[in-house]
């Protein structure tokens, strides 16, 4: 990846966009919250997604739509972007080795592709010393064969392109692994051993190209059928020692990668205390938005801060907060029928920030928003969130 010769600077004192414009390869409602961080610290924005209608497309100063391997497209972004950023880690890596040939990109194509793929980023966090659930490479019948029985129970996952609970099956018997494999299309895949969970937290970090790293307080998750729920931040149930621990072993994952961005790590905290790492996102992440509302230095304009080479500053939690992710499911009745959820009755609740992404439509599981309650105390905010909870119909936590 180029180095950040320069610090990037935004549109009001740069000459010409070109020289401040930020690109992102993705234009989910990730890419729509960058591009909002963005544009509030003064940068033009391009976004490269072939859908029409994408949510961060629809906001952004220029919207290049087209696949992401498509070289038109590329070349326009090439063009038009002094830095480049992705949305989602599934953006092919093929495609950010291409821009980071030319451009300063955060995160760099080579710790995205280790996101990618469950069994080397397995291996890279061994690699870190840090310690990840027992598991082992499914790729042919012959290791299917071989797998260790105390793997059992486990959950199969395939090893790319899974997120929010896809492509994953919990088996119980050789049996039952077989069958989810072939469910799986005999994809290669990563069998984890199921281990006692006590619950999830996150950690996520900023790095810049010098190796400088702050992070965002620790969160602590609940997530329903692979989906995250609700986060809850400061971390209930995370004593200071186990909160430090964690933001240790996320920092050695980061540095390991020479990561440049905005980086999640997903940890398990096990009914014994022990802590062990799930995955990793290389972008913002879901359990991170409460940062807009709850803390000084947003999620996002970490990400800014990251691709332009302005300085890295540690944010600070102004409020507790706890978030409640809002899926499409709560745009239809018990019947199937669509209605709009109550947001009068909910933006009524003091403390409460409503954020809709602009989708064209809801279906099931599908992130359409999430809904942040601050309050002064951590008490307060899960109070309030229960209320909120109640009003939109979903169970309480």
């Amino acid at each position: 990846m180029p180095s950040h010769l320069k610090t990037i600077l935004p549109a009001a004192v740069a000459a010409g966009a070109q020289a401040s414009t930020l690109g992102v390869m993705g234009g989910g409602q990730l890419g729509r919250m960058f591009v909002h961080a963005a544009q509030r610290l003064g940068y033009f924005t391009a976004v490269l997604d072939p859908d029409v209608a994408s949510p961060a497309g629809l906001v952004s100063h220029v919207h290049v739509q087209t696949d992401y391997l498509d070289e038109q497209g590329l070349a326009q972004m090439l063009q038009r972007c002094a830095a480049i950023t992705t949305e989602f880690e599934n953006v092919p890596a093929g495609a950010l080795y291409t821009l980071g040939a030319h451009l300063p990109a955060a995160p760099g194509a080579e710790a995205v592709a280790v996101c990618q793929d469950r069994s080397r980023e397995k291996r890279h966090f061994e690699a870190c010393g840090v310690p990840c659930a027992p598991h082992a490479l499914i790729e042919t019948p012959e290791q299917l064969a071989a797998v260790d029985a105390a793997l059992l129970p486990g959950i199969l996952k395939t090893a790319r392109l899974g997120y929010d609970g896809k492509g994953q099956r919990r088996v119980a018997t050789r049996a039952e692994l077989a069958l989810a494999w072939d469910e799986l299309k005999r994809a290669p895949c990563v069998l984890e051993k199921l281990l006692p969970l006590a619950f999830e937290i996150s950690v996520i970090l900023a790095r810049n190209a010098d190796g400088e790293l702050v992070s965002l307080p620790v969160q602590q998750n609940l997530h329903r059928d692979g989906i995250l729920a609700v986060t809850q931040v400061p971390a209930p149930n995370v004593p200071a020692a186990l909160s430090a621990a964690a933001r240790d072993a996320a920092g050695r994952i980061a540095d390991g990668l020479g990561y440049v961005g905005v980086l999640c790590v997903e940890f398990f905290v096990l009914q014994d205390g022990t802590l062990v790492v799930n995955e990793m996102a290389p972008r913002p992440h879901n359990s991170g938005h409460y940062s807009i509302d709850a803390c000084d230095v947003s999620q996002f304009e970490l990400q800014v801060r990251c691709m332009t080479g302005l300085p890295l500053v540690a944010p600070r939690l102004h409020s507790p907060a706890v978030m409640l992710n809002l899926l499409g499911d709560l745009w239809f009745d018990a019947d199937g029928r669509e209605r709009t959820p109550d947001w009068a009755a909910v933006v009524a609740l003091p403390g409460a920030h409503l954020h809709l992404y602009g989708k064209s439509s809801a279906q099931r599981g599908r992130k359409m928003g999430h809904l942040t309650l601050t309050a002064d105390t951590p008490e307060a905010a899960r109070a309030t969130a229960l209320r909120a909870a109640e009003r939109l119909g979903l169970p309480a936590f």
